[in-house]
């Protein structure tokens, strides 16, 4: 499994970036470090020309360090992985659970690059890129980070199966909250590729990740719901509530902190539906065929309809004359 999901259980569709693709990046890079490297040397000379010699070799050193290394750091903390090299090959540094990286990440990553790559011309940080699983140098392992691609083939993103309509819904109770990142990766992982598994592994990977799920959320799986059913079910909750939470947002016309939408989300949510709601659990209508077990159909949250241009007006109960 190496793409990567966000906390909101989206998919990123990001992939490991490969050792040409970095090394282009790369090249890049220290292009356009050394030509500024050449500039700030000669103005420097120009400057410091009345200065002796153990003076000039001390400004050339802050200088190397300054530019070789504090350049790149800077540039890669204050853009969020993405260096001049890396964006023309859509390539990105994030962080091992595929958040952006931070200074401390950056400082990392730089200060390893001056022994792996500044001082051994390249040869260790490729050595470790074709060791690694990942493609990894030791930069990325020891600060935690890893370099993917931004730019896929848009026929390569898998879309998640959607649960039965019976259980669009059902899970609008569930606390989501303590469902950390890397379960939700390899929920959706397993969603997109049920399909290509055996159906023995299929089945006994989807328990497991079913049991872990109910575990996190405090609530038993549902008896007579199949896990496959059950997982897409609860991956749709998750997108609908953010679904919800921006349309809370745009119809009060002002920002809310998650939690407050996430209440008044769930507030607006229960009153509409294809079912009535008691209890956070909706009734479920009679169970088709499908790409899952003990259920079909293309189900999709439902979100409450809104007129463009604001809110719908409230009714007045004035009839016209026919």
């Amino acid at each position: 499994m190496t793409e990567l999901v966000t906390g909101d259980a989206v998919v990123l569709g990001l992939r490991p970036a490969k050792l040409p693709s970095r090394a282009l990046a790369l090249a890049i890079d220290l292009a356009v470090v050394g030509a500024a490297f050449v500039l700030v040397s000669i103005g420097l000379a120009m400057a410091t020309a009345t200065l002796d010699d153990a003076a000039f070799a001390a400004v050339s050193v802050a200088a190397f360090l300054l530019v070789l290394v504090g350049g790149p750091i800077a540039v890669e903390t204050l853009s969020h992985g993405r260096s001049l090299g890396k964006l023309a090959c859509g390539l990105r540094v994030v962080r091992d659970d595929g958040g952006p990286i931070r200074f401390r990440h950056a400082l990392v990553r730089g200060a390893m690059g001056v022994v792996e790559i500044l001082m051994t011309l390249g040869v260790v940080a490729c050595i470790a890129s074709l060791v690694s699983a990942r493609g990894r140098r030791l930069g990325d392992v020891f600060a935690g980070t890893l370099v993917v691609r931004e730019r896929v083939p848009a026929g390569r993103a898998v879309a998640v199966p959607p649960p039965p309509p019976w259980l669009v819904g059902r899970f609008a109770g569930l606390d989501l909250s303590a469902v950390p990142d890397g379960l939700w990766l390899a929920i959706r992982q397993y969603l997109t590729r049920m399909h290509q598994l055996d159906a023995q592994v299929g089945l006994a990977m989807a328990a497991r990740l079913a049991g872990e799920l109910a575990a996190r959320t405090g609530a038993p799986v549902p008896e007579g719901v199949p896990a496959g059913a059950y997982l897409a079910a609860v991956v749709n909750e998750r997108q609908a509530r953010d679904a919800r939470r921006v349309l809370v947002a745009a119809q009060d016309g002002a920002p809310r902190d998650g939690a407050a939408q996430d209440r008044a989300a769930r507030v607006r949510g229960a009153q509409v539906g294809s079912g009535a709601v008691e209890g956070g659990v909706a009734a479920a209508p009679p169970v088709g065929s499908g790409p899952f077990a003990g259920g079909t159909g293309a189900g999709a949250p439902v979100v409450p309809a809104v007129k463009e241009g604001g809110a719908a007006p409230a009714a007045t109960g004035f009839a016209p004359p026919a």
